[in-house]
């Protein structure tokens, strides 16, 4: 009797798919098609980048229209920018993946004889390497870590808050501890750099916000005191706000008692208060125009005016608790005048300057400064705003559980969003649309960071494994297994080197490439 062959199994089927599938992809540009005009424009400002350009059709890919668009600039080897390209028509916008000729004639949005305006977007100008192993792993900590945050000036230092009373500062460099911040009575939840890299605030279920010096960890004088029930999220005053001559930075942290304090740093005295919710604030985000955002489980995310403390508006479309908001500017008003260079303003003025200067490039659309908006809740919906706009840009739709936690692309460009259904989904921060489910998670995933290039994602998760994604793909780049149980926290540090993370079995893991 011959032997019957078992049927292909599962990844057998998805490889054989796969070959398929490039194969079909591999087809060849026609050459008889001649040439198309392209006209190029700055998407921040708008303005066309020279006169329209006549490229024959089999050489209109994406590395020589980057070519051609630095020579317009006058941009030599050494500084060549990598720049995204992008068409819109009839409110569509299509990425420029490949080429010009899947991107657009083939699917019959463009012709040969039409002028092609296409949209140009500066990429991050250095790249970030997929972090993929542990460097270490930092006991200390004598209960779970529940958030992890790296300095906004380098790489080196890493704060931690826990479920032991204490937040911790670690030297990740050398991985080892430098400082322990003694001081809370219950679970630290949440660990904020100020922008300038002078202070550490954490917030705690004692009811209490704490300030430290990262470089002694000592506590900066007396405990915030005011507000009623546990302290749920923190943000610092945007760096470029500040006045020039004061040294003060004001704090705004939200709590479970449905309110939001604003607190001045150097006098510890509230500023004001913000209150408006019905029930616990779960997140809180000080935007670069001045404006806070507030999400809170009565189901409405708050605008407020931070100077007079008034509300400005009241966006309301989720159907049950807002669990995050994120902004696209979020990366440069965390870090303020530290970028790639390292290079640092003498003075005062000049860092505001730079702080300034980062942020308008970040929020600039269209010639308009522009701060979007991404909430996610536990309705499993996401939506998209574009204040002072109370009507959503978009709705997400896709998940199965609630969503956790939500973040923009450093370069504004995309949306990730984590949830209780084991996947990461990303998305065109634009328009809403989907691009991607990234599976391979067994887990809830509690939160996802992007590298600072845009290029990467890392996920943390209860299946007890970090996962580095490529966005560009949706493929999974590594996966980081290590820690011994949930990971709940998970940060990328500004400048690309290393990528912290800390759960449930109480270490600390340092990850670099």
């Amino acid at each position: 009797m011959a032997t019957v062959l078992p049927p292909p199994s599962k990844r057998q089927r998805t490889i054989v798919a796969e070959k398929a599938h490039e194969q079909q992809d591999v087809d060849t540009i026609p050459n008889d098609l001649g040439s198309v005009r392209v006209q190029f424009f700055d998407q921040s400002t708008g303005k066309p980048t020279g006169a329209p350009i006549a490229i024959p059709v089999a050489d209109a890919t994406v590395k020589n229209l980057e070519l051609l668009l630095n020579t317009l600039q006058g941009n030599d080897a050494v500084e060549r920018v990598p720049y995204r390209f992008t068409f819109g028509a009839d409110d569509q916008v299509v990425d420029i993946v490949n080429d010009l000729y899947r991107a657009l004639l083939k699917p019959g949005l463009k012709t040969t004889e039409d002028i092609i305006s296409l949209q140009y977007t500066p990429q991050a100008i250095f790249r970030v390497r997929a972090v993929s192993r542990c460097s270490a792993s930092i006991p200390g900590h004598g209960e779970a870590i529940l958030a992890t945050s790296f300095s906004p000036s380098s790489s080196s230092k890493l704060a931690t808050g826990s479920g032991d009373n204490t937040a911790r500062i670690f030297d990740t460099d050398t991985g080892t501890p430098l400082h322990t911040l003694k001081g809370h009575t219950s679970w630290v939840l949440v660990a904020c750099w100020s922008p300038d890299d002078t202070t550490i605030a954490t917030g705690s279920i004692d009811n209490t916000v704490r300030l430290w010096d990262p470089k002694t960890g000592l506590p900066l004088g007396q405990p915030l005191k005011g507000h009623t029930k546990w302290v749920n999220s923190l943000a610092w005053e945007p760096y470029h706000l500040r006045q020039q001559n004061s040294t003060s930075q004001r704090l705004a942290s939200s709590s479970k008692d449905a309110t939001v304090r604003i607190w001045d740093t150097i006098s510890k005295r509230i500023d004001l208060v913000l209150s408006g919710h019905k029930s616990s604030v779960s997140c809180v985000r000080w935007g670069g125009t001045g404006t806070i955002y507030t999400a809170s489980h009565d189901k409405t995310i708050k605008l407020w005016d931070s100077t007079k403390g008034t509300l400005i508006s009241t966006l309301s479309s989720h159907a049950h608790w807002v669990n995050h908001l994120a902004l696209s500017t979020d990366l440069v008003l965390r870090t303020a005048y530290h970028d790639h260079t390292s290079h640092i303003p003498a003075t005062d003025a000049g860092k505001i300057a730079r702080a300034e200067e980062r942020f308008a490039k970040a929020a600039t659309v269209n010639n308009r400064i522009t701060e979007r908006l991404v909430t996610a809740s536990d309705d499993f919906t996401i939506y998209l705003w574009e204040p002072p706009n109370a009507k959503p840009l978009a709705r997400l739709l896709g998940h199965q559980k609630p969503i956790n936690h939500v973040t923009f692309s450093p370069d504004g460009s995309l949306i990730a969003s984590s949830s209780f259904d084991n996947s990461v989904k990303l998305w065109d921060a634009r328009d809403g649309k989907f691009l991607f489910t990234l599976r391979g998670h067994v887990g809830a995933v509690y939160m996802s960071c992007f590298s600072p290039d845009s290029r990467l994602l890392v996920s943390c998760s209860k299946d007890t494994t970090l996962k580095v994604w490529d966005v560009r793909t949706g493929k999974l780049k590594e996966d980081l297994p290590g820690h011994r149980d949930e990971v709940f926290a998970v940060d990328w540090s500004p400048d690309g080197k290393m990528v912290g993370s800390g759960g449930k079995d109480k270490a600390v893991r340092v990850w670099r490439h």
